[in-house]
């Protein structure tokens, strides 16, 4: 069976191509790794914001909130993969030049440019299904979430602050979720969106650190590489900011204290983050990354145990 790792040696490497990969039919693996599903961090952290909103719009209705949470979870698979597809295809040549990405499969050779527009289609068909058993304000919602993940790939060419971009993509999951929940957005959804785009514009300012050499090597720009001598500031500050945004919402929304006490915890963990961080070091960088899921799940148990007992 052939490798599906060209670049075993890359100790932060955020491709997992053994285990349960390793073990796939040797076609289907590279599709596997271009979706990401090796990698299920992404799809949480586009999903738990979608929760966010699911449960802050949708009150006392338990059995809609459980639907709605099962379409999410379909749906934030599905668009996380497109998205995946769509950054891969315009960043394949740039892939091939920075280690930790450069066994990606079209950066690799892999798979080529046409099988990937092919399952990229087949994806979108699967998210277009999703989105019709929505509500029709989704609908009106959709267009702009599919133009936000279409020009994310463009940001680190012509703007230093691409993850503030990648934070309008990945946090559109928060005003979509409140939509179909609530059937309108208003000023709370707009605030739990700013405090989504704050913190995950914190989180991937420290997974970029990981490639800064490179990019800086290759011209690539970064907020990261910007904001690299303010590392703990810039993201402290990112952080405070998101949790005051997605407290506001809270308070506007009438949650009860069963929120506020999980919600402390949720920010004393970003906290940690924050006093732990070290942007010369690309391990403890993708570890504290991956720490949001924790983070976004616990504030999650927050808003749903709160809209359960308001």
């Amino acid at each position: 069976m052939p490798s599906a790792a060209p670049h075993p040696a890359t100790p932060h490497t955020d491709i997992r191509a053994d285990g349960w990969v390793a073990r796939l039919p040797g076609p289907i693996q590279p599709y596997v790794l271009l979706a990401r599903l090796d990698r299920p961090v992404g799809t949480w952290l586009l999903l738990l914001p979608g929760v966010w909103g699911i449960a802050l719009g949708g009150g006392h209705d338990v059995s809609r909130v459980i639907t709605l949470i099962v379409l999410f979870a379909i749906g934030s698979l599905v668009m996380r993969a497109a998205g995946c597809v769509v950054n891969d295809m315009w960043d394949r040549d740039i892939d091939a030049q920075v280690s930790r990405t450069a066994g990606r499969p079209l950066a690799s050779g892999r798979l080529s440019l046409f099988n990937a527009f092919v399952f990229l289609g087949a994806l979108l068909l699967v998210g277009l299904a999703i989105l019709l058993s929505l509500p029709p304000l989704c609908w009106a919602l959709a267009p702009v979430a599919l133009l936000l993940v279409a020009l994310y790939p463009l940001a680190k060419r012509v703007t230093w602050w691409p993850q503030l971009v990648m934070g309008f993509t990945f946090g559109f999951g928060a005003p979509m979720g409140y939509a179909a929940a609530a059937g309108r957005l208003d000023r709370i959804g707009l605030l739990l969106y700013g405090g989504t785009i704050l913190w995950q514009l914190g989180f991937d300012t420290i997974y970029g650190f990981q490639d800064m050499e490179d990019d800086a090597r290759i011209g690539v720009r970064s907020t990261s590489r910007l904001m690299a001598a303010h590392a703990r500031t810039f993201v402290g500050i990112c952080y405070a900011l998101a949790i005051l945004l997605i407290g506001a919402a809270a308070a506007q929304a009438g949650l009860n204290e069963a929120f506020w006490v999980f919600a402390l915890i949720a920010a004393v963990m970003l906290a940690m983050q924050v006093a732990t961080l070290r942007p010369d070091n690309p391990a403890i960088c993708l570890t504290l990354f991956r720490r949001n899921v924790p983070f976004a799940l616990v504030l999650a148990f927050a808003f749903l145990l709160a809209a359960g007992t308001t």
